[in-house]
């Protein structure tokens, strides 16, 4: 059997009706933004492989740094037990996130980051005897899929066979200068349940790329903090550059109680997610009771391979080159962005950062499942260009080591096949 075979025959794959879908492409080999196929096609990888990929493909830097490590020490229980690399990686992280940061917790991936952050409110409030029982997060989030995630994600075909077995969740717009007002008063109402509030800050990722204001969210997040409500701002997607900045939050005055982070910490060479916490957090679990204990780890809590990576990684996000190819890729998107608001079939062109994305008018529903996102992407496929439309949203996350050329090759490949449309 060739590669295709021997997947179809084992692997069950994210995202995928394994009945009605082709047959996955073996990859084999990977060099900055390209991806090559068993046939020997190239591709170059527009989104990131998922939004994860910062500086390409196999690195010779990061694997370097992880091949050293990978002779030292390739896994410790981290209860009980630290290393050099969980603790540098820590510091270096503080120091670039919002100064009441002061703690770091490891956890595998995005969804456990969140579910992490959600379980130390819950057990915040629990600790300091207050009532309170719900959580507050914007319509069309996405967190994750695993159940804590899932409830306080927005409810689609994606979470109906589970809804009865999700917790509670109080959903509200995003905020825009038009609804403060009315935003305020629907959390006033609900005052003295709300436990947290969990959002994306400026860019609804799996919801469809949707985009709002910094000035907006930090209104809102100061509404908050008058309210005496925690805040987690889940930075899974933004962080790490996407935005333009290096996060979110430093578009942002206001600062968030807990952070979470995954995808591109390690440069997307290996699994892992953090959550960060302010004192007041972390402090109120410091008892002599062992049940105020935070009961959460994974059996590769603070790996020190996804450690070295991630320390590897924020080395190269931290370069001059780096942050200027950052600038460039933002700048060459809000060209693009000009040529897109010109034509006929293309709607709500949006920009932040190192993220463009943009909708393809058609009769069909506009959803998640309209079917011009997999003739777009096939189509894009055939000419060397990996995407994943969401829907009829289509968009760009590419790697920061991507070339002014490159891009343009995209651009122009986007606009044949939208003229076809």
């Amino acid at each position: 059997m060739n590669l295709q075979e021997r997947d179809r025959a084992v692997n069950w794959h994210p995202y995928t009706q394994m009945k009605t879908s082709g047959n996955a492409i073996p990859i084999i080999k990977g060099s900055g933004v390209y991806l090559f196929d068993n046939l020997g096609n190239k591709y170059i990888d527009a989104i990131s492989s998922w939004w994860v990929t910062l500086h390409g493909h196999s690195h010779p830097y990061i694997a370097q740094k992880v091949s050293e490590q990978l002779n030292t020490l390739e896994q410790v229980i981290f209860a009980g037990f630290t290393h050099e690399p969980a603790i540098q990686l820590s510091e270096n992280l503080l120091k670039l996130l919002p100064d009441n940061q002061e703690k770091v917790f490891y956890s595998d991936n995005g969804s456990t980051a969140v579910e992490v952050a959600l379980k130390m409110c819950v057990q915040y409030a629990h600790h300091k005897t207050n009532k309170k029982s719900k959580i507050l997060a914007f319509k069309n989030a996405y967190h994750g899929d695993t159940f804590g995630a899932m409830s306080v994600s927005a409810r689609s075909i994606w979470t109906q066979p589970f809804n009865e077995m999700l917790f509670e969740v109080i959903f509200i717009d995003t905020p825009t200068f038009g609804n403060l007002e009315d935003l305020k008063s629907e959390i006033k109402s609900h005052q003295n349940e709300i436990i947290c509030f969990i959002y994306e800050p400026l860019v609804q990722g799996a919801g469809g790329m949707l985009m709002y204001s910094a000035e907006d969210l930090d209104e809102l997040m100061r509404f908050c903090r008058e309210q005496k409500i925690l805040m987690i701002q889940d930075e899974v997607f933004t962080g790490f550059g996407r935005t333009g900045k290096l996060f979110a939050a430093d578009h942002l005055s206001e600062k968030p109680d807990i952070m979470c982070f995954s995808k591109g910490l390690t440069g997307g060479t290996m699994p892992m997610g953090i959550t960060t916490c302010s004192d007041d957090i972390y402090n109120s679990f410091l008892s002599d009771d062992k049940y105020k204990t935070l009961f959460h780890g994974h059996s590769f809590t603070a790996n020190p391979l996804a450690c070295t990576a991630a320390l590897a990684s924020m080395e190269l996000l931290l370069n001059e080159e780096t942050q200027k190819n950052i600038q460039r890729i933002s700048g060459q998107h809000c060209l693009f962005k000009k040529i897109l608001k010109q034509l006929s079939n293309v709607e709500n062109v949006r920009q932040t950062g190192t993220i463009l994305a943009w909708e393809i008018k058609n009769n069909k529903e506009t959803s998640y499942f309209n079917e011009i996102g997999k003739e777009l992407y096939a189509e894009l496929l055939s000419r060397g260009i990996i995407m994943r439309p969401l829907g009829n949203v289509i968009y760009l996350v590419p790697p920061y080591c991507i070339t002014e050329e490159e891009l343009n090759f995209i651009y122009k490949n986007i606009l044949d096949v939208i003229n076809s449309c």
